[in-house]
């Protein structure tokens, strides 16, 4: 596979950022128009050519725009991606959410879910080793259009329910300590390929588990990788006290 050049750069991570946002196919005029690159329509009608030869974007049959890929999607993650970082008054609002419940364990990890889901418009996860799983927001799936389908729904929500099938996505991270991302296909679920996890897992031996975010595979990643190493700290360091 080539290696892709400024340009391409430059049109992919346009393509994802507009797909993140708006859940349609992007075209090469509104692209060019919205982001006036330095080079005409045509070239980016040319360059979005080859990146779907490349794998990189793929053609909807019902529209002339373009979606990102998955391998797309993992080359923004990997190379392209800038994290938005976190206003200081959410984090202290955060630290003082949970701090207020560090004696009640159980009530700190509902908190903890809930604020992931309030935080990025998706549904959150907290589990413990002891097999608890805390989540909140699967209201906020119906926001996105991955989700009217009634088998992708259904399957996300089983997932929920179903610890051993968290266990194992969280067990394919490479480092604990660090975020983790799974999309599409590498879930080895077919009504899971439209979703998108982000997690990253907490505390030690003794109390702990993984914290992590669910919904389409164009999650707002920027967003949501750092909240999610956020809390992840943050749970570490109040799990101390437990």
């Amino acid at each position: 596979m080539a290696e892709l050049t400024e340009r391409q750069i430059q049109i992919l991570k346009g393509i994802i950022e507009e797909f993140i946002v708006g859940a349609e196919p992007v075209g090469s005029e509104a692209l060019a128009e919205k982001y006036q690159f330095p080079f005409s329509p045509a070239t980016v009608r040319n360059e979005m050519a080859v990146l779907h030869k490349e794998g990189y974007i793929e053609k909807p049959h019902s529209s002339a725009g373009r979606n990102p890929s998955e391998l797309g999607l993992r080359y923004y993650l990997t190379s392209l991606m800038q994290e938005q970082q976190i206003p200081v008054l959410q984090e202290v609002a955060i630290k003082q959410r949970l701090f207020q419940y560090r004696q009640t364990y159980d009530r700190m990890l509902r908190e903890s879910a809930l604020s992931l889901a309030e935080g990025s418009g998706y549904i959150g996860i907290v589990t413990t080793h002891e097999g608890t799983v805390y989540h909140a927001g699967t209201k906020n799936i119906l926001d996105h259009p991955e989700f009217f389908d009634i088998n992708v729904t259904r399957e996300a929500l089983n997932v929920l329910d179903n610890f051993d099938t968290l266990q194992d996505f969280f067990s394919r991270a490479a480092d604990p300590k660090a975020v983790t991302v799974l999309i599409g296909k590498e879930f080895g679920m077919p009504n899971l390929e439209q979703i998108g996890l982000v997690f990253s897992h907490w505390g030690g031996d003794k109390r702990g588990g993984v914290v992590a975010v669910m919904g389409p595979a164009r999650l707002n990643y920027p967003v949501v990788v750092p909240q999610v190493r956020h809390l992840s700290q943050l749970l570490t360091e109040l799990s101390s006290s437990f």
